[in-house]
């Protein structure tokens, strides 16, 4: 396994495995995280070819890497490949982040838990709210649990498709919901994990919801980061409806990485500068 823009004597503690990865900002934001807390720590980016995720936690365990992020398209294949799965992950039933338990791999998925700490951090109540999940794939999935985990009254999933609406709302528990798009308006939080509004993708310049259904007194959660500031975050910025970037999301998935790798608090703010700079660059 070589790493990308890493000489190949360089000792890498952690990494990003993916197919394409070059585009990852995993390297940015975990790098930062390792110099701020002062640790001699060398984090890369590793493209692996799809069916070799399991290739690739062999060689994390001969190397005594500690950690791997993992990305698509492996993290069902990773899932299947570790000695112990967390509970979320295997709620789940794959992995973003492959931790050590001395010689035993433990697979992670940290999405839902970021997306909920970086929500809080932005003061939003959880306990005891509606909330509405646009999209079913996998980071909606993670979503959905972790929202119903953290006490939401109720998770309604939104999506194209009933019967993949209905298994991501099954995640939810007794608060997990199905509702249709015309619903959005009577949500206190609406979450939008679609890849809607994604740079360099067919729905670019699109919205994922009608921007009429929207209103001040919701608090609109994008998890798509590239743009920063996407169609729907204008819209919301327009109609005085409080939101949130899909940075907030990106950096606490990987804050949670870093603290199961190092054992140490992550530093958010630190990491938060390095991937907003980033991609302010792109």
């Amino acid at each position: 396994m070589t790493p990308i823009g890493v000489s190949l004597d360089t000792e890498v503690a952690a990494g990003v495995i993916g197919y394409p990865v070059r585009h990852s900002l995993s390297p940015v934001i975990c790098q930062a995280a390792f110099d701020e807390l002062g640790l001699d720590w060398v984090y890369a980016a590793f493209e692996v070819a799809p069916g070799e995720a399991g290739r690739a936690l062999d060689h994390m365990r001969k190397r005594a890497m500690a950690g791997l992020s993992v990305t698509m398209p492996h993290k069902a294949d990773a899932a299947a490949a570790v000695d112990e799965l967390s509970p979320a992950a295997a709620a789940l039933g794959v992995v973003n982040c492959v931790g050590r338990d001395g010689d035993r791999l433990i697979g992670h998925n940290t999405d839902g838990a970021g997306f909920c700490d970086a929500l809080r951090a932005d003061g939003v109540e959880l306990s005891g709210v509606a909330c509405a999940v646009l999209g079913a794939g996998g980071a909606a999935r993670a979503v959905v649990a972790e929202l119903a985990r953290r006490g939401a009254a109720e998770v309604a999933v939104i999506a194209r498709r009933p019967d993949r609406a209905a298994s991501a709302a099954e995640l939810g528990g007794a608060a997990g919901t199905v509702a249709g798009p015309a619903d959005v308006g009577r949500y206190r939080l609406v979450v939008n994990a679609t890849p809607v509004g994604m740079a360099e993708t067919e729905g670019a310049g699109s919205l994922p919801l009608d921007p009429n259904l929207i209103h001040p007194a919701q608090h609109v959660a994008e998890l798509v980061y590239n743009p920063l500031r996407t169609p729907l975050l204008a819209e919301c910025q327009r109609r005085g409806v409080p939101a949130s970037t899909g940075v907030g999301m990106l950096v606490h998935q990987a804050a949670h990485a870093v603290r199961i790798w190092t054992g140490l608090e992550p530093p958010t703010e630190a990491m938060t500068a390095a991937a907003t700079a980033a991609l302010q660059n792109r």
